[in-house]
């Protein structure tokens, strides 16, 4: 939660002629009537143009490649084209590709060209004709660190090793991507042909080859978020020939801000369900379908299991899996025995999602009183990972639950108590948990809403582990309430900044314009919505900003009520930052009502979020207006 409530939640330097730069080696073996012609050659690559083609296709020629020297910022290259035939070579063209970051800046005795990073060098007039078993050499400076790869002449490979009449393989099919995120994709391609076979695939991205692979598919990691990426795909047949490229497939990771807003069937709708809200308050699983919430919501996060030794443990096991439910009680009508294997709440939810198979469960762990336990899981995250699958997976209940929520309340920052993990532990832990739980259990995180200039948002690497995560569950609620006891009044859940805001950055709209700021995709952010109110006492002020003297008497706790009792106890007299708010005698409440919920769905769907998500089932109607509110908002 943002505020701390006592309860259970949440280079070349220069060109290479000039004096600066390492000399290069002067050619003296080469003629000294053609000087001038090699003077002339030694051009900026940046003036140079397109591929040239192969002079001729025969296997009949090798290339060499010799580095000269290297100076640091800056090296020389040479290659020796040598005729192994019988007969006369009427011409040659040597081609090859440097990775990334490698260049040709001016070269000699050949006509150099590049493309991207595919280099072609072909014979000058007087240097293309050679005897059999004749050689003759071109050289160039460069800069970067790249060695040369792919290298053919007169297109077939280098080292001779090409056949005779052996013709090339065919272009493999367009690649498509499929399993894109922020770092990486999968790209998947038809075979190519060949008439002795193929031997393998070169994979480009933005024409520079990154990888050779003998199946059809190919994993692609290390990319930047929402950044395009180009691909193309070449085949090589047994004799090394590389075919035609594919055409070209043009994808753009997720992530940066650039990806397109999820379709309305993707929203997610989360409650949470509060494992000791079957006591007192007498809320069980049931009462989600008799309420109609089942049928509207798309997730339920169960709160809260526990974190103790750096390990995930249970949080009530009479609640979890123990309390025996009647037949009225549960959501099939059927009474629990006293001999079967699993009861209560779980058992519940096991029944819920056979009626109701959408929904997805996961299991959240920590909260407001329950995330001290944070800082010693940082201290080792693989083994508080495993801990937490094991038990979240444990054969008892493994069929109810998706997979994992972690509310910490905060890392690196304080809440309840203060964490001293450093910035980069919820990374740390997220990472840990998704490599347990891998890519088929879903792993989110609840976090901070405080969008304040370094507050909680700035203290943890928020960006960074958002990479782990199916979605945060922004808690964009709890900015305001009767810990501060003589006020100012002020909505606890504002959508946007207003006149009179107690605190800069306290809004829902500053936390997700920090976050996304920070490279988090809206694509994977929930916004919150407490289905309660907070208030104080001692008011005479019906606006917001007024002077307090204490929280206002709640059901439960102090300065806190459910919405189903305000909203027939103190109805709402007047809105503000798209949260209402009503003066009842000297008590001030503000909360969400449908209404206002609505302009918030309307928000969430322009920001482009994932969804919404609330704190929690039994602060609702009977009927369950509040999520049905949400539901609708976000069709």
């Amino acid at each position: 939660m943002s505020m701390p409530a006592p309860r259970h939640r949440r280079t070349y330097g220069g060109s290479p002629l000039s004096t600066a730069s390492p000399p290069r080696t002067r050619r003296t073996r080469f003629f000294t009537r053609v000087a001038a012609i090699v003077a002339a050659l030694a051009v900026p690559v940046t003036g140079l143009v397109a591929l040239a083609a192969p002079a001729q296709a025969a296997a009949s020629a090798t290339a060499t490649y010799t580095k000269v020297s290297d100076w640091g910022s800056g090296f020389e290259g040479k290659w020796t084209v040598k005729n192994t035939g019988t007969t006369t070579l009427n011409g040659w063209t040597v081609e090859w590709d440097y990775p990334a970051g490698t260049t040709v800046t001016s070269a000699w005795d050949a006509t150099v060209t590049g493309s991207g990073t595919h280099w072609t060098g072909k014979n000058v007039g007087w240097n293309g004709t050679l005897s059999p078993g004749a050689s003759i050499s071109f050289g160039f400076n460069g800069a970067g660190p790249g060695a040369p790869a792919g290298c053919k002449v007169n297109g077939n490979p280098c080292d001779g090793a090409s056949q005779p009449g052996d013709n090339p393989p065919s272009a493999p099919g367009t690649p498509t991507a499929s399993g894109v995120t922020d770092t990486g994709l999968t790209l998947g391609w038809s075979a190519a042909t060949d008439d002795k076979g193929v031997k393998n695939y070169d994979v480009y991205r933005g024409g520079a080859r990154i990888a050779t692979v003998t199946g059809t598919t190919y994993a692609d990691s290390g990319l930047t978020k929402g950044t395009a990426y180009s691909y193309t795909v070449t085949a090589r047949d047994t004799a090394d020939q590389t075919g035609p490229s594919s055409g070209a497939l043009s994808v753009t990771t997720t992530g940066g801000g650039t990806t397109p807003p999820p379709g309305p069937g993707d929203k997610v709708k989360l409650g949470y369900f509060t494992e000791w809200g079957v006591y007192g308050r007498n809320y069980h699983v049931k009462n989600l379908v008799t309420s109609g919430s089942a049928a509207k919501i798309t997730h339920i996060n169960y709160a809260f299991g526990n974190v103790q030794g750096g390990k995930c443990t249970i949080g009530d096991a009479y609640a979890d899996y123990d309390k025996a439910y009647t037949a009225d009680q549960s959501v099939d009508g059927v009474a629990d025995t006293w001999d079967q294997p699993l009861r209560g709440n779980f058992n519940q939810l096991r029944k819920l999602k056979a009626k109701y198979p959408h929904i997805k469960i996961l299991w959240s762990f920590g909260g407001w009183t329950w995330s001290g336990g944070f800082g010693q899981a940082a201290a080792n995250p693989a083994a508080f990972a495993d801990s937490c699958h094991q038990l979240v997976e444990d054969p008892r209940w493994a069929d109810v639950f998706d997979g994992i929520d972690i509310d910490w309340e905060y890392p690196n920052a304080c809440g309840l108590s203060c964490d001293t993990s450093g910035a980069a532990s919820l990374k740390n832990v997220l990472s840990a948990l998704r490599t347990r739980f891998g890519g088929s259990g879903l792993v989110t995180a609840a976090i901070s809403a405080d969008g304040s200039n370094g507050g909680k948002l700035d203290l943890a690497d928020y960006a960074g582990a958002a990479q782990y995560v199916d979605f945060y569950n922004v808690m964009t609620y709890d900015f305001f309430g009767a810990w501060d006891a003589k006020g100012p009044t002020a909505p606890h859940s504002p959508l946007t900044s207003y006149a009179g805001l107690p605190i800069a950055g306290f809004t829902s709209e500053a936390a997700i314009t920090k976050l996304k700021g920070k490279g988090v995709p809206g694509s994977k952010l929930n916004l919150g919505i407490g289905f309660y109110g907070r208030g104080w006492t001692g008011v005479t002020q019906d606006a917001p900003g007024g002077a307090a003297t204490g929280p206002a008497p709640g059901t439960y706790e102090q300065g806190i009520e459910d919405y189903k009792v305000l909203k027939a106890s103190c109805p709402a007299t007047g809105t503000v930052a798209g949260t209402a708010y009503a003066r009842c005698g000297s008590n001030w409440w503000s909360y969400d009502t449908p209404a206002t919920i609505a302009g918030k769905m309307t928000w969430t769907k322009n920001q482009g979020l994932r969804g919404a998500f609330f704190w929690e089932f039994s602060g609702d109607t009977a009927g369950g207006e509040l999520a049905n509110a949400i539901h609708t908002g976000l069709q």
